[in-house]
């Protein structure tokens, strides 16, 4: 059993498409149909695991095929599944790019040092990546635009994203 490090969270299922077992899939991969070919895909626990034949495309993402999916209800019932894969067959990134799991769970600080809290999700809606971050002793998350001008560094040794947020984004109440 590899370490939960050694995993990255390639992509989802958001549910299925049409009658025969297709899903939809959304892709986290840098060219999203690449994530066919990365061999089987497993759940997070390693418990189940899947080929992927890509069968199309689809609004915010891809149909495909899952070895062993045949009807919709088997479908339906993998929505919100989060698909590994062994980060031993990605591709190395350029500097600037970074997987969303190296990044869920380190602290952001801003450029004065001061901590702004931590990274609980990356997001994307469309035009960029959001970060997701759980401000320490609230229950409030703050959305912060992941662009170079808002967070010039990403430490992954140091654990930890030096930011520079939009003036308003961190209100004092």
């Amino acid at each position: 059993m590899t370490g939960d490090s050694d995993l990255i969270c390639i992509g989802a299922i958001a549910g299925s498409f049409g009658v025969r077992g297709e899903v939809r899939l959304k892709s986290f991969a840098a060219q999203p149909e690449d994530i066919a070919a990365y061999g089987p895909l497993t759940t997070e626990d390693g418990a189940r695991s899947y080929d992927v034949t890509l069968t199309g495309q689809t609004k915010n993402g891809l149909t495909a095929r899952l070895t062993g999916i045949t009807t919709k209800e088997e479908a339906d019932a993998l929505r919100g599944v989060q698909l590994f894969v062994p980060r031993a067959v990605l591709p190395a990134l350029p500097d600037d790019e970074f997987y969303h799991a190296d990044l869920v769970g380190l602290e952001v600080v801003d450029t004065g040092g001061a901590p702004l809290g931590r990274i609980k999700a990356v997001l994307n809606h469309g035009a960029a990546d959001l970060l997701e971050l759980s401000v320490p002793g609230t229950s409030e998350t703050v959305l912060l635009p992941f662009t170079r001008a808002a967070v010039p560094t990403v430490d992954l040794g140091a654990g930890r994203v030096i930011a520079d947020p939009p003036d308003g984004l961190f209100t004092d109440g």
